[in-house]
């Protein structure tokens, strides 16, 4: 009886791969040793499938990087490799740091985002040669050298490194951690017979299968991000396939480091002393990489190289493979120079044949970035941090919200249509999402992506029709002086914060009155009021200057003070929320601004804005607003330090809140601007939304909030005039408004301009083949004069910041 299974063991029928289809799981040491006798077929395959896509969905990941040889000597004799060689006359014994930044910008240029360092296991250690030239670029070992060329590289290109530095002690493994995000090193096998004369190994010091186990073990115990594998074919067999699968599998139980797991084929070369040896056939390897699936932890990744299993990709993919390793668009495959990498495009379209989705991550995977601090060296987060976009994939976009930028191309190749089908017909029924499925919803790309926005699209058809909105509006920042210290906020000011643009000002209470004038004869029907928390203000202050405008001009609409003012103004005057509303409301206040949201949730407002309002009460100061008879929009600033996940519960919280009150007027996605937010200049964020969140964050809005909020909001000055016509065909039916002196944005490093024209919206809007309707705050119809007052201003010079200084 096995110890691991609770029933006679009786060949391979003892293991229910059926059974591991429906509830896939690591199979038991004993478990797994039954699949030496089940040869590779259909329900292996589907049992090895059902893990993977029960861990990882839809995707099959991939790094776009390049491969830098940092030498090819090596002290071992493996006996089928020609990567490592004995010096040769004439060819330097390392790559020289010019040679290094060479290949690595080239990389860079071509759009990778890894630098995989190769090299040979301490050449000094046999070569004179190789300690001779050490000492010429004074070094005194191959490690002291790749620490420093992948410090430059990093510094130089923004590439980060990988490390295939071969056997390493703790303390080496210690050190390269801070010039690296991950390492790596093959187990290939644990068998003893390969260091046999004769064998694979033999002649191969560094090859001992518990030296090698000792490197990896070091890893997880430095928190080093790595990747190890089996190699398929050199003369093991599939017990000792499955034992060297067992081991790794026992170390990543005790220190959760091992990030991804390669099934490698051999490959017999010509001129090695393993030229005439066998090749496993397609069978085997797909045997052996769904055994690997079926064996490791479904947090870690299984990998074939692509090239070294072209003509069954879309096989290795039935077989319960999730990523293809590094593809270089730039180098070979030097360790396989005779299998080129295939193109990407073509990789992405036999993805896609198997129903999958080709995506690209980082050299440390998403889980790692996640946890960074445990995993990821200090002096490294930023470079992390910038090349990942919010699910820890790498950000393979140079557009960024607020910037000039050509729009990013997004084909709709794989997964095929319909996996989100289930989810997009409840959503399109008017029904709460799980937060399961909206994180879903955010994951979708390819033709997912395309089939997430079409449908969002019809929505806003059957909803708005084919009219898009806009208002007349001009935004008053009355001051920027504020005592919080909100990290993504680059208009307010303090003490420390003199340094970013402009300087400290605070308007008084005629000033903002001149600007409403001014707002007026150019036609506007809305003023929106925000300002910083001004220490000396209190809840009088926004009383008295709501008085003030509607004195002069009681038909203008005021949309102002934040729920973060409101209940600092509320505090002030020793009131709730609720009680002091209804004050503002009878000086004139239109309607609130549902901005200071930020993300609705506490583990990012922890790091973004912990001392501004918590969750709970910008909800209550929302809520007791919409009791007032006020109504108000709702905002998301995202694409910093959240998640799809922060993502979801926000947009719950805004759909719980509008079944309560019914008082949100529109959703309004704002993606965060991060060239001089004070998070982004220290490091400490990513570099905002990639394209592919902020069109989505429109389409995704128009879902969750289906038969509640009417009205999803595309901003021009975050997106640009491009963007938000693709937002306006995922779901969006609104451009916000003329603005007339955006400020906050600008702050923050846009620049897509502080004002927009009507005719300019106008022309926007008519790009998309919809029809322009000027619009009141509450979404009615201005009158003819206010219309036609609005279309004349655009000939006047425009309300600049300079020109508003001034005055």
């Amino acid at each position: 009886m096995s110890q691991d299974l609770n029933l006679e063991v009786r060949g391979p029928a003892a293991l229910d791969l059926l059974a591991l289809a429906r509830a896939p799981r690591p199979l038991a040491a004993g478990e797994a040793r039954l699949l030496v006798a089940i040869e590779p077929g259909p329900a292996l395959m589907r049992a090895a499938a059902a893990a993977r896509d029960a861990a990882f969905g839809d995707r099959i990941t991939y790094s776009r990087k390049v491969f830098i040889p940092l030498t090819q000597l090596c002290r071992d004799s493996c006996h089928y490799c020609t990567f490592a060689h004995p010096p040769r006359r004439g060819e330097a014994a390392y790559l020289t740091p010019e040679e290094v930044l060479g290949i690595a910008r080239a990389g860079a240029a071509a759009g990778c985002q890894e630098a995989l360092f190769t090299l040979g296991d301490k050449p000094e250690l046999r070569y004179r040669a190789a300690r001779e030239e050490l000492d010429r670029l004074g070094h005194a070992t191959t490690l002291d050298y790749l620490f420093a060329m992948a410090d430059l590289v990093r510094r130089e290109t923004g590439l980060l490194p990988h490390l295939n530095a071969g056997v390493m002690t703790a303390n080496d493994v210690a050190r390269l951690r801070a010039a690296s995000v991950s390492q790596g090193l093959m187990l290939e096998t644990v068998s003893d017979r390969l260091m046999q004369r004769g064998s694979a190994h033999f002649g191969s010091p560094d090859k001992q299968p518990e030296v090698r186990l000792a490197t990896i073990a070091a890893a997880g115990e430095a928190s080093v991000p790595f990747t190890s594998g089996i190699l398929v074919g050199i003369g093991e067999t599939r017990e000792e396939r499955i034992d060297s699968l067992l081991a790794l599998r026992a170390l990543h139980e005790q220190h959760g480091h091992l990030q991804e797991i390669i099934v490698q084929n051999f490959r017999a070369k010509p001129g090695t002393r393993m030229a005439d040896h066998p090749e496993p056939d397609a069978a085997e390897h797909l045997w052996s990489v769904a055994v690997a699936r079926l064996i490791m932890p479904t947090d870690v990744t299984i990998q074939a190289p692509p090239n070294l299993g072209s003509g069954y990709l879309k096989s290795l993919i039935a077989a319960g493979i999730d990523d293809w390793g590094g593809v270089s668009p730039v180098t070979p495959d030097h360790v396989n120079p005779e299998k080129p990498w295939p193109h990407l495009e073509a990789l992405a379209r036999d993805t896609a044949a198997a129903g999958k989705v080709l995506v690209a991550r980082l050299a440390v995977h998403r889980r790692y970035i996640a946890d960074r601090t445990r995993w990821i060296d200090k002096g490294l987060h930023t470079a992390v941090l910038r090349a990942s976009d919010s699910e820890g994939f790498a950000r393979v976009e140079t557009w960024t919200p607020g910037a000039c930028a050509a729009l990013p191309a997004m084909p709709a190749i794989g997964p095929r249509p319909g996996s989100l089908s289930p989810v997009l017909a409840r959503a399109t029924r008017g029904e709460e999402l799980t937060e399961a499925e909206i994180v879903a919803l955010f994951a979708a790309r390819g033709e997912a992506f395309d089939e997430v926005c079409r449908t969002a699209d019809a929505l806003r058809r059957d909803v708005n029709g084919d009219t898009v909105s806009y208002v007349v509006t001009r935004n008053v920042n009355y001051t920027n002086i504020c005592s919080y210290r909100c990290s993504f906020c680059a208009f307010s000011k303090g003490k420390t914060t003199e340094h970013l643009r402009g300087k400290p000002y605070e308007l008084t209470i005629p000033d903002v009155v001149a600007r409403c004038r001014e707002a007026w004869e150019r036609g506007a029907v809305e003023v929106c009021l925000q300002g910083g928390i001004h220490p000396d203000y209190t809840g009088d202050f926004y009383v008295a200057l709501c008085r003030a405008i509607k004195a002069e001009l009681p038909d203008l609409h005021i949309h102002a003070f934040s729920p973060l003012e409101t209940f600092q103004g509320a505090k002030t005057l020793g009131l709730t929320p609720a009680e002091f509303l209804p004050r503002l409301r009878d000086a004139g206040l239109g309607t609130l601004p549902g901005t200071a949201a930020e993300v609705l949730d506490p583990e990012v407002r922890a790091i973004i804005c912990p001392d501004k309002v918590t969750v709970a009460q910008w909800l209550e100061v929302v809520e007791a607003a919409h009791r007032s008879g006020l109504r108000t929009t709702a905002t998301i600033m995202f694409g910093h330090v959240d998640t799809p996940l922060h993502w979801a519960r926000h947009l719950l919280h805004l759909r719980r809140l509008q079944s309560r009150t019914g008082g949100i007027t529109e959703f309004v996605p704002l993606p965060f601007v991060a060239m001089e937010a004070p998070i982004n200049l220290r490091g400490q964020s990513r570099l905002g939304p990639t394209f592919r969140e902020s069109v989505l964050m429109h389409a995704v809005g128009r879902l969750v909030l289906h038969g509640l909020v009417e009205n999803i909001q595309t901003s021009w000055v975050k997106m640009g005039a491009e963007g938000a016509q693709v937002c306006l065909n995922a779901g969006a039916n609104d451009v916000g408004g003329t603005l007339m002196n955006e400020s906050i944005t600008r702050a923050a490093g846009a620049s897509h301009g502080q004002e927009m024209t009507p005719a300019a919206l106008e022309a926007l809007i008519r790009g998309t083949d919809r029809t322009p309707r000027q619009r009141t705050t509450l979404y009615g119809t201005p009158s003819p004069e206010r219309i036609a007052t609005s279309h004349a201003a655009a000939a006047l010079p425009p309300l600049d910041a300079a020109e508003a200084a001034a005055r």
